[in-house]
């Protein structure tokens, strides 16, 4: 048996990385464009984000493609878990600093850099590897503690976490991303199943996440009490067949009026929802 050229072996992670680094992009870039979502930026207006706009959104993304590829590279290139860690964490915080540049100091994708940035680095490690797969082993990254990470970042989905006692980002992350696995997805692909539309079912599978997810942006916004009116006008809009019926969508268009008289929007779904979106197209040229 011929040993595989270490030069070509090479070559195939970076086009792996390439290849993973602009489904990253494109998850984020279909996220914004997505319509309609409650309380969130979409193709009809700001939602809740008086500082947002859709093509923000996508300027974002694309200036996020670098350090995703960094990251894949990473992966593809480092077996020691702890190092790493390390590297990912350094290329997110640069990352973050690229997304500020892009959008004059508007927060789009810091949450999303988490997500995303651990699911294709755990991607770029394992050829083969399915969802839940990925999800797990980011899942076990995500563990390991950063030692260049602040201590305190300030930030609004810190202190709901520590205000309403929630695991945040960095729970789903460290818990393998059950909201992507245990809910999106199957959401996804049961509503594609059934013959709604792609962007019906993406949103159907936006509306799954927010059933269950305890939203730190929701909670910064509007606390408990916008968190549990969200999660069950979700839960109605899904329980009436989605947003494909004429039912399922009176009750989203009710389930958006009362976001907007709370003024508050599901972000944290939102970066869920990209990196379902993005696991499920890695899945889709896996197989």
């Amino acid at each position: 048996m011929t040993a595989l050229n270490p030069l070509h072996h090479a070559a195939r992670g970076t086009l792996l990385a390439a290849q993973l680094a602009g489904l990253a992009v494109d998850a984020l870039v279909d996220e914004a464009m997505l319509t309609p979502k409650p309380g969130l930026v979409d193709m009809r207006g700001s939602g809740a984000h008086s500082d947002l706009t859709w093509l923000l959104m996508c300027r974002s993304a694309c200036a996020l493609y670098p350090a995703f590829l960094r990251m894949a590279e990473a992966g593809a290139g480092i077996d020691d878990p702890a190092l790493l860690r390390r590297r990912i964490g350094a290329i997110g915080r640069e990352a973050e600093a690229a997304m500020m540049a892009a959008t004059g100091g508007v927060n789009t994708h810091r949450g999303a850099i988490w997500a995303l940035g651990l699911l294709v680095t755990a991607a770029a490690r394992g050829s083969g590897l399915d969802a839940a797969a990925i999800a797990h082993q980011a899942g076990l990254l995500a563990c390991i503690d950063d030692p260049g990470a602040p201590a305190s970042t300030g930030n609004k989905g810190e202190l709901a976490c520590r205000t309403h006692g929630v695991g945040g980002a960095r729970g789903q992350a460290r818990a393998g991303f059950p909201a992507v696995i245990g809910a999106a997805l199957p959401m996804l692909r049961l509503s594609r199943a059934r013959g709604d539309g792609e962007a019906q079912a993406r949103v159907n599978a936006l509306l799954a996440i927010m059933t269950t997810l305890d939203d730190t942006c929701l909670l910064a916004r509007g606390g408990s009490r916008a968190l549990h009116a969200t999660r069950s006008g979700a839960r109605r809009v899904l329980a009436l067949g989605g947003i494909a019926t004429p039912h399922g969508r009176a009750a989203l268009r009710g389930l958006e009026a009362r976001m907007r008289r709370l003024h508050v929007s599901p972000g944290g779904a939102a970066d869920l929802l990209a990196a379902a979106l993005l696991l499920d197209r890695i899945d889709t040229i896996r197989d």
